[in-house]
Parts: structure tokens; C-alpha cells; sequence
């Protein structure tokens, strides 16, 4: 008795290779793209008023970090650490007093860090921006949720380094009490926290 054996035709075959293969590439390109923080380019701002005086500025400086944005698929993480050293207002005396035991604490607690949970989007479809991140900051030991609205944020071509580039500005306010920083919160230090938040990374 003889068998008959059924050979697929290379038609056939192509189909059964590719299938995969496609399914491979849908999958990739479903995936945000990644980018890594530029710590020169990306710094948070404060402001502290003090005994109803003016108001003193200062920042945190040489953030390092993780992006992930896709724009078709209304998508983004980012997480940033922020070491409590870098800040500067300008006035060596005051930066002591903050990264000190009363404040910040730098001993204890050296860096901060942003997380972010969730990003939101507007209703444009075919240009669909960022609005606002949600996320959990850690600072002083504890980690409390906040809110940053986006004034600006968007991706392009950075000639220079040849590489796609995104970059952000945010602001929010936070207080700081929640966070167990207390000292002179009922004495004229203000404790509510005005934070501007400028964010650039490149693709990895």
C-alpha cells in the first residue's frame, strides 16, 4: 500500500513563516519607545516664601531618569531621581539649612524620586498632546501622589546629536507638610511648594 504524503505549496510555506512574523513586528511597533533623561537639560524649580518677605528660588539640579512616550497610543511612563545635594537657591547658608535635619534631610534621605502612574491625553486624534501625569513622589521618606499639568511637551529631531529628542515643562503645587517636612510651616516659611518642572530626554 502506498502512502501519499502532502507537501505544502512554497505559497504555502511563505504564508506560515510570515504570519509570525508580522505578528512580531505589530508587537514591536506597539511598543512606546525609550529614552533616557538629560540631567543638564532637566531640573526642578521652587519658590519659598519666607515671613511674608519676597519670595526665594531655588532648584534641584543633575536629574537622571527613564522615559516612555507613544503619542499614537496615548501612552507615557517616566521616572525621575532627584538627589536632595544638587539643590541650589544661590545662598550657600540657606542650601544648608534646607539639605539639613530640619528639612530635607540629606543624610537620611538622599534622593527623591517621581514615578508617574498614569498620562493624559486631549481629544485630538490626529495630534494628541499631553495634558497632565499623574504619579507618586517620594521625598523625606514618605511617597504621596501628585499631579503635574503640562504647559508644553512634545518630540522632534535634535540635529545636533542626531537623535529624537522629547521634552516637557510642568508645574504643580505640593505640600510639603505631607511629607513630614514641618519646620516653620506655622511661622511664616510657606507650606505650600510652587514646583516648575523642566524635562528633556533622548532616545535610547
Amino acid at each position: 500500500m502506498r502512502l501519499l504524503s502532502i507537501r505544502p505549496k512554497p505559497s504555502h510555506i511563505y504564508s506560515f513563516l510570515t504570519i509570525p512574523l508580522l505578528l512580531v513586528g505589530a508587537a514591536n511597533s506597539s511598543q512606546a519607545a525609550s529614552y533616557a533623561i538629560n540631567p543638564a537639560s532637566t531640573h526642578i524649580r521652587f519658590a519659598i516664601e519666607r515671613f511674608k518677605s519676597s519670595a526665594t528660588t531655588g532648584g534641584f539640579y543633575n536629574i537622571k531618569g527613564q522615559l516612555q512616550y507613544d503619542p499614537n497610543l496615548k501612552s507615557g511612563d517616566i521616572s525621575l531621581i532627584i538627589p536632595i545635594n544638587s539643590l541650589n537657591t544661590g545662598n550657600p547658608s540657606f542650601n544648608n539649612s534646607l539639605t539639613g535635619p530640619e528639612f530635607f534631610d540629606m543624610q537620611r534621605f538622599p534622593l527623591a524620586q517621581f514615578e508617574s502612574t498614569k498620562w493624559h491625553f486631549n481629544q485630538d486624534k490626529k495630534s494628541p498632546q499631553v495634558t497632565r501625569v499623574d504619579g507618586q513622589l517620594t521625598l523625606h521618606g514618605e511617597t504621596h501622589p501628585i499631579s503635574l499639568t503640562a504647559t508644553k511637551f512634545d518630540c522632534y529631531l535634535n540635529t545636533s546629536i542626531r537623535k529624537d529628542v522629547c521634552g516637557g515643562e510642568f508645574t504643580t503645587t505640593i505640600n510639603r507638610t505631607k511629607w513630614n517636612i514641618n519646620k516653620f510651616a506655622w511661622f511664616g516659611l510657606t507650606k505650600n511648594l510652587d514646583l516648575s518642572i523642566k524635562v528633556e530626554a533622548a532616545r535610547q
